[in-house]
């Protein structure tokens, strides 16, 4: 970056000690302007409407709003402003979804200066900013033996619905109920009630229940 094209920042972390201090990390590289720090999701969001940052430093696991959701409406409503996220986090379930949402780079907690520098250009470029580890994740993922999934079974046991069994399957997958909610496109209360339903008929008393349930009816397949 020169000084003719300035990147401007927000920086989203819900940790007072740790959005002070990439703030005033962020405010001694060069080419980048920090207009604005939000303590979570909604906050970043508006702020975004308000500011219109270049990019948006997002950490994911926030209150009110969480990284991905935030993410997401961002890049719906905003989407000349870009996303890396910087969260402590690089397991699947943080990762693929902020990517999925919209975001272009993803760096870890460890990252120096020179790696936020690197992928605030690239995504500014058009480029994915992802730490070496991220791009080692990613081509291990997709680089994985692909498997089979489960064949279910013509009608589902039990009198389950289809929704019933839909929801089943992302409880096998250990997916939390807001979790099922986004990937579902309905309230978190609708996934309860689908929940109760099908414990009731299947006469499951805990997830874990659940979960052995789904693998002997060929709903879902174990892991490994």
């Amino acid at each position: 970056m020169t000084a003719r094209n300035v990147a401007r920042v927000v920086v989203a972390d819900d940790q007072t000690v740790v959005r002070e201090g990439i703030v005033m990390l962020l405010g001694l590289l060069p080419g980048i302007e920090v207009v604005g720090s939000a303590a979570d999701g909604e906050e970043a969001v508006r702020m975004v409407a308000e500011l219109a940052p270049d990019v948006v430093l997002m950490d994911l696991r926030m209150p009110r709003c969480d990284g991905v959701e935030a993410t997401r409406r961002i890049r719906t409503d905003h989407p000349g402003t870009q996303i890396v996220v910087l969260t402590t986090y690089a397991d699947d379930d943080s990762l693929f979804p902020a990517l999925q949402a919209g975001a272009l780079g993803y760096l870890t907690k460890d990252a120096d200066g020179d790696e936020i520098v690197r992928a605030i250009d690239d995504v500014l470029s058009g480029e994915a900013g992802l730490s070496p580890k991220i791009q080692r994740r990613l081509l291990e993922r997709f680089t994985e033996p692909v498997r089979t999934p489960p064949q279910p079974p013509a009608e589902p046991p039990d009198g389950l619905t289809a929704r019933e069994v839909e929801v089943l399957r992302l409880v096998a997958e250990g997916r939390s109920n807001p979790e099922i909610a986004r990937t579902l496109h309905v309230s978190t209360a609708t996934v309860k009630t689908h929940i109760n339903n099908l414990f009731a008929k299947a006469g499951l008393r805990d997830r874990a229940q659940a979960i052995h349930y789904a693998y002997r009816h060929g709903l879902a397949q174990p892991p490994g």
